[in-house]
């Protein structure tokens, strides 16, 4: 035994210096790097994939990281350490770059397309695209499509003769549900820009708990796949804008209101600041970016719940005794009384001049009357009664909507003072039992909604496939 020992540990019977194709477990435990057994190295170390390493390679390696650490890459730092200690294939380990499959299933980039005017479209499509989205509004679509269109004209055009062309962020007024948001969603679709959208409601003054101001550009980087170039040319739409008012009668720092509207003074101007990539934070582990938001477009829009009594209040000023004088409720059932509104109006609702000085395009959208909801209901591409239709007709199912029962809804979501949101809210409510009943029953082919049924007078018409013509039976 002595003498088979002394054979397999000396190097001149090392197994890497024979021909001889014996297993490791013949040859006893050796150093794979070195390949010195362990009766001279000492205890061996065991890594992951069967390796056993000495301790005078481990240091090796050890020595080779930390004096190439401090000016060399990591591919690098891989490429000298594998000289150092030998031929390993260190990627069997996840060291040293990806495995040769994972290599395969990386994309390459594709060049990105720079936007020109050509990419723009001009005023009248760009409203003639929204009114098949949104209805009514037509003086808030016609001022939105000529902004939009001057804004990229200003940003992707040369100044001539020293004449710059000044931004013209936008302020949107408008009721609960009178399709604010939707717009501007529809807005930055047609035009094929990054949008971002924020609510005021989450921002607060740097050092305190929340979002700060920074934070809207931040998710704009985000939503153009942390392009800067491309972040540069989009859309910052900020909601919920009214309640950042100023606070009266607040005896403490007011850190979420007037505090907000000072800061966002410097990104609507238009300045250069960095923001973290992938985080809503600033921190040593985060990479930063410079954006310049200078050419990015910011709308704001709010509700502004009383503005309408400010409005009023100014306008009756003027109200008085005698035959030629204005009454004082002149104004209580003007249905569009926010399309008075001046810059007065909202320094006086808590908003500063500063901020409004910034927001040079100012409009109101109008308030939903009964015929708005119903073409609503019926008329966009996307329209709600539409996806109605499409969900039965999975089933086999026609869906028939009478013009009554349409303006009962309407009526309906009239009273709920919550705009166009109301609508779906009614209709889940009527079509709940219809969705649940369908597929029971096969033999049914047409429903009929009645004004009856949206008036809890009776139930929908149900029409079966063997009473459908001939024609239609097939097309259901």
């Amino acid at each position: 035994m002595a003498d088979e020992k002394d054979r397999i540990t000396t190097p001149e019977n090392d197994p890497d210096n024979s021909t001889d194709d014996g297993s490791r477990e013949n040859r006893g435990r050796a150093c794979s790097i070195c390949h010195r057994p362990e009766s001279k190295t000492g205890p061996l170390t065991a890594l992951p994939g069967g390796m056993l390493v000495c301790r005078d390679c481990m240091q090796r390696a050890f020595d080779t990281v930390q004096n190439n650490l401090n000016n060399t890459d990591m591919n690098t730092l891989m490429e000298n350490i594998t000289k150092g200690i030998g031929s390993i294939d260190l990627s069997q380990f996840g060291i040293g770059g990806r495995p040769a499959q994972q290599k395969k299933a990386e994309k390459k980039e594709k060049p990105q397309k720079k936007m020109t005017m050509d990419d723009v479209l001009p005023p009248h499509k760009i409203k003639a695209a929204l009114d098949e989205y949104v209805i009514g509004q037509d003086r808030a679509k016609k001022i939105m499509s000529v902004g939009v269109y001057n804004h990229y004209k200003r940003i992707l055009t040369e100044p001539k003769d020293g004449v710059e062309i000044r931004k013209s962020n936008m302020l949107m007024i408008g009721p609960t549900g009178s399709g604010k948001t939707y717009m501007v969603q529809t807005l930055a679709k047609l035009l094929n820009v990054p949008l971002a959208m924020t609510d005021a409601t989450s921002l607060t003054e740097a050092g305190y708990i929340g979002d700060d101001v920074e934070s809207v550009v931040s998710k704009l980087l985000a939503a153009a796949d942390n392009d800067v170039e491309k972040a540069e040319h989009g859309i910052i739409f900020i909601d919920e804008i009214d309640k950042l008012a100023k606070k009266k009668n607040l005896n403490q720092r007011d850190v979420s209101g007037e505090a907000v509207q000072q800061g966002l003074l410097k990104l609507l101007e238009g300045s250069r600041i960095e923001v973290p990539v992938g985080a809503s934070s600033k921190n040593m582990m985060v990479p930063m970016e410079t954006v310049d938001t200078s050419n990015i477009l910011f709308i704001c829009g709010g509700a502004f719940p009383g503005l309408e009594e400010i409005i009023r209040n100014r306008l009756n000023r003027s109200a008085g005794i005698g035959f030629q004088a204005d009454l004082r409720d002149k104004y209580d059932g003007d249905p569009d009384i926010l399309q008075k509104v001046t810059v007065e109006d909202l320094r006086n609702f808590g908003m500063i001049p500063e901020f409004l000085g910034r927001l040079p395009v100012l409009f109101s959208l109008q308030k939903l009357t009964e015929d708005m909801l119903v073409e609503i209901l019926k008329e966009p591409r996307n329209a709600i009664l539409k996806q109605y239709e499409r969900l039965l007709e999975l089933d086999g199912v026609k869906l028939v909507f009478e013009d009554d029962a349409l303006h009962s809804i309407a009526k309906m979501a009239m009273e709920r003072e919550t705009g166009a949101r109301a609508l779906r809210a009614i209709l889940e409510e009527f079509m709940l039992d219809i969705m649940y009943e369908i597929p029971k029953d096969k033999n049914i082919g047409e429903v009929v909604i009645t004004k009856n049924y949206i008036e809890h007078r009776g139930g929908p018409g149900i029409i079966l496939r063997s009473q459908l013509p001939a024609q239609r039976e097939g097309t259901v």
